[in-house]
Order: structure tokens, then sequence, then C-alpha cells
């Protein structure tokens, strides 16, 4: 079923009847083909993308609806859900131990026999026997007292159980810092495409200029020759401007969980106050985010899980008292040929207390109790590498939100110095005082100055979102900084 050598594809034969793919498939190299093909069959089936409901195509969304879509149809807050789920139905099955095992079974049969006879003048003779019966036993088996095993498996279970409740919330919170990061990427886009429009009007009207100038035989061909090489420049810009915009837009759908094209007020982000720098203490802020990470409190619950864990391959050393019971009802039935039929019924009962004590399994349960342990020390470093890096991770947020701040800030007065630089260039050369290069250097670097901007503010409300990501206090769209 596989290929033949490392080099060569795998062609499937016809007969494999999986459903993977569709009987009527596209033509398949086959191994007498000169060059290889590493194709698959294609299934139109596979091909089909789910419905996503409670999208509404006319709407225009904003970032809290966004948040509210994702929350209901991304398929990583679901599957975290049924990861919750089977942690809880682990704890169930657990506490079923608690309770004895009642079983039912019903065997019947049936068989026939014939013994051949010696010959009695010539003629061969035997006797034709025929037993059946029917047995029916109801079984009880019930474990009394282990010494803790299944409360320390319990336990396990429950602390599990936890850490995935847990998860399940700090997916959600993950969710919120990755639509609202795409979204302000987003809106950053829209704006970057924007000034690299009004980069282009500008560079358009200093070629505009320079066009002027040369009818009027004051301006040179190389004048215009850089005139219109900035112009070709700006829409080479503006058309990189708008091949991001569209992929910060896809990286939005994708944050979201959706493959609906959406309307999405992303510009509403442009005008967005901007939030004022963290104001309470860093240790302060360091001890509420470890009291209430989902990521250090799952990392906790692992810790006293690994813990129980050792409990319950200690009691493995310990006696286990059980009981037993059985109600048995048996009919049957003796029936030889030319005789007359025998039958039987019968029914028993019976009740048994014991004690086992395993006394040797050549180290099984030493290896068991040196695992757990092993786990144990594993999920204490893994709960202290956690903390370290929740630590790290508030430290780096909260001075990048500080950066962003002051690079806003910076960008906000050079986008001001370059519009007066750019307006009185372009005037300067109309007058016939100005130089072209002078006019193209200052179209330029307004436009770098406003993307700069641009992207100062978003990283600025990123920075916010991330540090009440990171410290676990973004746990709805009411709580967006």
């Amino acid at each position: 079923m596989t290929s033949p050598s490392p080099d060569q594809p795998w062609i499937p034969r016809g007969d494999e009847e999986t459903g993977l793919w569709s009987r009527a498939r596209t033509h398949q190299p086959t191994r007498e083909d000169a060059t290889a093909h590493f194709s698959i069959p294609a299934d139109l089936a596979r091909a089909q993308l789910p419905l996503t409901e409670g999208v509404d195509l006319d709407r225009t969304y904003r970032l809290p609806e966004l948040i509210d879509l994702a929350q209901r149809t991304n398929p990583a807050t679901r599957a975290a859900w049924q990861r919750a789920r089977q942690a809880a139905l682990a704890v169930g099955m657990v506490e079923a131990t608690y309770l004895p095992v009642i079983t039912a079974t019903v065997v019947g049969g049936s068989q026939e026999l014939t013994t051949p006879l010696p010959e009695v003048l010539g003629e061969s003779l035997s006797v034709d026997t025929t037993e059946q019966g029917t047995l029916g036993i109801l079984a009880l088996q019930w474990l009394l007292f282990d010494f803790g095993q299944r409360q320390a498996l319990a336990t396990a279970a429950r602390h599990t159980a936890i850490a995935a409740n847990v998860l399940f919330n700090g997916r959600h919170q993950t969710l919120i810092f990755e639509v609202s990061q795409a979204y302000y990427l987003y809106g950053a886009a829209i704006q970057r495409r924007r000034f690299a429009e009004t980069a282009l009007r500008n560079a358009e009207a200093v070629r505009a200029a320079v066009e002027a100038r040369h009818s009027q035989g004051l301006a040179t061909s190389v004048e215009t020759a850089q005139a219109r090489q900035a112009v070709a420049q700006a829409e080479l810009r503006r058309v990189q401007a708008d091949g991001q915009e569209r992929d910060a837009y896809q990286n939005l759908l994708a944050a979201v969980g959706v493959t609906a094209k959406l309307q999405v007020d992303a510009m509403s982000a442009a005008s967005r106050p901007l939030p004022e720098p963290a104001s309470a203490p860093l240790d302060a802020m360091i001890r509420r985010a470890l009291s209430q990470r989902p990521d250090v409190a799952a990392s906790y619950a692992a810790l006293q899980a690994s813990k129980a864990g050792v409990k319950a391959a200690q009691a493995g050393y310990l006696p286990k008292l059980y009981a037993a019971g059985n109600l048995a009802a048996g009919t049957g039935g003796f029936d030889v040929s030319g005789l007359p039929t025998i039958g039987q019924q019968g029914s028993g009962n019976g009740l048994l207390l014991g004690v086992t004590l395993p006394l040797y399994d050549a180290g099984l349960r030493e290896a068991q109790v040196r695992e757990a342990e092993s786990q144990a020390e594993m999920a204490a470093d893994e709960f202290q590498r956690v903390q370290t890096a929740a630590v790290t991770e508030i430290v780096a947020a909260r001075n990048a939100l500080r950066t962003a701040l002051v690079s806003h800030r910076a960008a906000t007065a050079l986008v001001e110095a370059a519009a007066t630089t750019y307006d009185a260039a372009l005037a300067a050369y109309r007058n016939g005082v100005g130089t072209v290069d002078a006019a193209t250097e200052a179209d330029t670097a307004l436009l770098d100055a406003r993307q700069a901007q641009a992207e100062a503010h978003a990283a600025t409300l990123i920075g916010a979102v991330n540090l009440a990501f990171v410290v676990g206090s973004l746990t709805s769209q009411d709580r967006l900084p």
C-alpha cells in the first residue's frame, strides 16, 4: 500500500475504499511515468468550508462585535471546551470506582452425542444422547478499601479538570488579544495605504509643477525625469501598502475564525484615545498577574495533580479489601433415545470478602512510584518556568507600552515638522527658488513620518492590550484598555 522506494511517489491502487477521495478522481501518474509526480487524488468533499453561523454580511463590524463573533464561532474555543469536558468526564470515571460493579451473564448450550454399540447379529446399533441447559449469573464486585489510592486518583483528576477549565478561560483571553491585535494591525495597514495614496498625489503635484516649469523653459529634462521617478516610486509604495492591507484583513478573519468576507470598520481605531502608562508598581502588577494568569493557574493545578499521583502510586504497596457475590440459576436436560428425559433445575448464591496484598512484582511498583515522583518534580520545574516567563512577559509588555507612547509623541512632532517642510519645499520650487530634489525628499519624509505615527499609534494600542493580557485582566471585550 505504500511507495516502492523513498524517491518514488505513492500512487493509489483504487481499491483502498477509505472514503478519503471520490471514485471519480482525476488521472494519476503511473509508475511507468518518466517524471515522478507527488500529487494526491482530488476530492471536492475536502474543499467544502464549514458555514459560520451568526455572521451578518450586511453588518459593519467593529472590535467589540468581532471579539463577540470570535468567541462564539472560533474552533479554538470549542476545542478547549471539549478538552474541559473530557477532563470533567475523567473525574466521573474515577469516582465511579467507589461503587460496585454488577454484571449479568447468561449462558446456554446444547450438545448431541452418538455412541456406537457392539454389533449384534450383524446389525450396527448406537445410542443417541442430547444434553442442553441454560445458566444465568448475577455477579457483584466491590472494592471496599484501598488505603486512599482511589481518593488520590480522584484528586489528581479534579486538579486536571480544574487546569482544563482554567485553560478554557485562558483560550478566550488569548482569542480576545489575538483579535484585538489583528484589528489594530489592520487599521494601521489601512492608514499606511491612505498615506501612500496621499504621497502619490503629492508626487504627482511635484511632477505637475516640474512639467509646468519645463514648458516655460525653467526646468531641465533631468528634473522632469526625477519628478517622474518620484511618482513611480510613490506608486510602487502605494501598491505595496495595498497588498499589506489585504494581508492584514485576511489575518483578521483568521484570528476571528471565519472565512466569510466581513465588513470591518478598522479606521475607528485611528481615533481611539491612547492609554496612559501603567501606574501600578511593578511588584504589585507581577503578584496580581501570578495570582490570576490562566497558564500559571493551570501549571499549579498540574503540579497538585502530580503530587496526588505520587500518593496513588505509593498506595500500590498497601492491601485492598474487596467483596464479591453472585446469584445463579440454571436448568438442564438429559435425553437418551428410548428413555424418558431427565431434567434438572438449580440455583445458588454466594458472598465473599477478601484481602489482596501484592508481595512481589519484580520492581514494578517501585518503578511506578519513581515515575510519579519524577513527574511531580518535572511539574514543579515547569511551574517555576511558567512563573519566570510570566514575569519576563510583564516587564517586557510594560516597557513596550512606554516605548510606544514615547514613539507616538515623537512621531506626531515629526509629522508636523515634515508637513511644514513639504509645503515649504513645494512652494519654493513653484516660485523658482527651490529644487525638485528637496520637494521629492520632503514628500518621502512626510510619508515616512505619517506611517511612523500610524504604526506607533497601533503599537501603543496593541501594547496596552498585550499588557492587560499578560497580567491576566483581559477577560472580556469590556476590559479592553
